[in-house]
C-alpha cells in the first residue's frame, strides 16, 4: 500500500501544457544534432540511399508510435513503458520495460553529451578559438549545466529545450532550402544535382544492410516517446501526451527524410561524395561551409553542439522521471521515489541518474577509448538496442490490452498496424545480431542481454514483485 506519507512526498506537479511535453520529446530527438552525425553510420551500409533508410525508419516508428498513443489515451504515467506495460502485461514485465529504457536514457545521456562535446569542439577548431582542444572540457562544462538545468522543474527545462531546438533547425531547414535551389541550377560545387536516386539502393547492397542502418534511423528517432514520461506532469495528458507523440515523429521523420536527401545530393552520390559524407563531423556545417560562406557552417555545428546538449538533457529529465516512477512503486529504493515537496522535482533520482551518467563517460574514457566518436556511436547503439526490446514490450502489451481484453478498446483491423511495427523492429534486432557485425559492434546485444538478464533477476526477486504500477 502507498502510504500518505508517500503520497506527500511522491508527488508531482502538473505545470505543462502540450508544447512542453511537445519540447521534451522534439529536444530528446535532437534533431538538429541528429542530421549532423548519425547518417554517417548508415551511409557505410546503404551509400547514398541514407533517405531512404529515414524514410522506412519514419514509417516503423509510427507504427510503434500508435501503440504508445493508443495507450496514453487510457493511461497517464510517468514511468512512460514502464506504467503502460505494466498496466497491460503485469509489474514484473512492466518493469522489465523500464529497465530496458532506463538503460536506454542513461546510454542516450552519455550519447548526446558526447555529441555536444564533439560538435563544440569541431566549432572551436574550425573558427580558430582552440587549435588542439580536449573534449573533456566541453563535457564538463556541460555536465556542469546538466545538473543546474535538470533539478529544476520540468517546466524551466522544457521551454529552453524546445526553444533551442526550433532556433536550429529553422537554421538547418534555411540552409537545406539554399542548397536544394543551388542544385537545381548551373555552376554547383562538384557539379552534383537534385536526383531521386537517394531514394533507391545501389545493385550491390543488400536488404539485411538497409535493415541494419535502420538500427540508426530509431537511434534518430529514440526518445520521440520522452513526453509519456510526463505523464503526471501535464494538464490533460490523455489528449496532450498522444498528441505530442504523434506530433515529434511526424515533425521529425519529415525532417530528417528532407534534410538527409539534402546532405546526400550535397555531398553526392558518387563514392567519392559518399567517402567525404561518411567523414565529415558536422554533415550540415560543411554543406552550409561549401554552398553559402564559412560562417553560416560554424554556426550550424555550434547550433548543433546546443542541440545535442539539449538532448542530453531531455534524456536526463526523463531517465530520472522513469527512476521516480519505478522507486516509488518499490521496485528499487524508495527515497528515490520522493520528490521535493515545494517544486515536485524528483531531486533524488535526478542526482542518481547524473553520477551514473559521470561513471559511464570516465569509465569509458579510462578503460576503453579516448575517441569522442567512440563513446558517441557505441553507447547509441547500445541504447538502441535496449530501446528496440522495450518497444517491443510495448507493442505487445498494446495489442493485448486493445485487442484481447474485454470491452475490445480498438477496431479489430487495426491490430495490423502494432504487429506490423513488432516485425519490423524484430527484424531489425535479429540484422544487428546475424550476420555477425564488425567488432565491437559485435559485442553490444551481449551488453544488452546482460542488462535484461540483470533486470529479469531483479523483478523476480523483488519484493514488491505482487504491487501494480501506481497509474492515474
Amino acid at each position: 500500500m502507498t502510504t500518505s506519507t508517500d503520497r506527500a512526498h511522491g508527488a508531482l506537479h502538473r505545470t505543462l501544457s502540450f508544447w512542453g511535453a511537445l519540447g521534451l520529446s522534439v529536444a530528446l530527438l535532437g534533431p538538429s544534432m541528429a542530421v549532423n552525425i548519425n547518417p554517417q553510420a548508415p551511409a557505410k551500409h546503404v551509400g547514398r540511399a541514407v533517405p531512404l533508410v529515414f524514410l522506412i525508419s519514419t514509417a516503423a516508428v509510427l507504427l510503434v508510435a500508435y501503440a504508445f498513443i493508443r495507450l496514453c489515451q487510457h493511461f497517464a504515467h510517468a514511468g512512460s513503458v514502464y506504467g503502460l506495460v505494466s498496466a497491460t502485461l503485469g509489474p514484473r514485465t512492466g518493469f522489465l520495460a523500464g529497465w530496458l529504457l532506463l538503460g536506454t536514457y542513461l546510454a542516450f545521456t552519455v550519447t548526446t553529451l558526447s555529441g555536444s562535446a564533439l560538435f563544440l569542439t569541431t566549432f572551436a577548431q574550425d573558427v580558430g578559438l582552440w587549435a588542439h582542444p580536449d573534449w573533456l572540457i566541453p563535457a564538463g562544462i556541460a555536465v556542469l549545466l546538466l545538473v543546474l538545468l535538470a533539478t529544476r522543474p520540468a517546466a524551466l527545462a522544457t521551454k529552453v529545450l524546445l526553444g533551442v531546438e526550433i532556433v536550429t533547425m529553422l537554421l538547418i531547414l534555411a540552409i537545406s532550402v539554399i542548397v536544394v535551389i543551388r542544385l537545381s541550377g548551373p555552376g554547383t560545387p562538384g557539379g552534383h544535382s537534385l536526383t531521386a536516386s537517394v531514394f533507391t539502393l545501389d545493385s550491390r547492397t543488400p536488404i539485411s544492410g538497409v535493415f541494419f542502418a535502420m538500427t540508426f534511423g530509431f537511434l534518430s528517432f529514440a526518445g520521440f516517446e520522452a513526453a509519456a514520461t510526463l505523464g503526471e506532469e501535464t494538464v490533460n495528458p490523455r489528449r496532450a501526451i498522444p498528441r505530442a507523440l504523434l506530433g515529434t515523429v511526424l515533425l521529425g521523420g519529415l525532417f530528417f527524410v528532407f534534410v538527409t536527401a539534402t546532405e546526400s545530393m550535397g555531398f553526392g552520390t558518387g563514392s567519392r561524395g559518399t567517402t567525404a559524407f561518411i567523414g565529415s563531423s558536422s554533415l550540415m556545417g560543411d554543406l552550409a561551409r561549401t554552398f553559402l560562406n564559412g560562417w553560416s557552417g560554424h554556426l550550424v555545428t555550434l547550433g548543433a553542439g546546443i542541440s545535442a546538449f539539449g538532448s542530453a538533457l531531455a534524456c536526463a529529465v526523463g531517465a530520472a522521471r522513469l527512476l521516480f516512477a519505478m522507486s516509488r512503486d518499490g521496485f528499487t529504493g524508495r527515497k528515490l521515489g520522493t520528490t521535493r515537496e515545494h517544486d515536485g522535482v524528483p531531486l533524488r533520482a535526478t542526482t542518481a541518474v547524473l553520477v551514473a551518467v559521470v561513471l559511464i563517460i570516465g569509465t569509458l574514457r579510462l578503460a576503453a577509448t579516448s575517441s569522442i566518436t567512440d563513446i558517441f556511436f557505441w553507447t547509441g547503439t547500445i541504447g538502441s538496442l535496449a530501446l528496440l526490446v522495450a518497444y517491443l514490450l510495448c507493442l505487445t502489451g498494446a495489442i493485448r490490452f486493445l485487442f484481447f481484453t474485454r470491452p475490445r478498446r480498438a477496431r479489430l483491423w487495426e491490430i495490423c498496424i502494432p504487429t506490423a511495427g513488432g516485425i519490423l523492429v524484430t527484424y531489425t534486432l535479429i540484422t544487428n545480431i546475424y550476420p555477425i557485425p564488425d567488432a565491437p559492434y559485435n559485442t553490444f546485444p551481449y551488453v544488452v542481454l546482460a542488462w535484461t538478464a540483470l533486470g529479469i533477476t531483479y523483478a523476480i526477486h523483488n519484493r514488491s514483485r505482487g504491487r501494480s504500477a501506481t497509474i492515474r
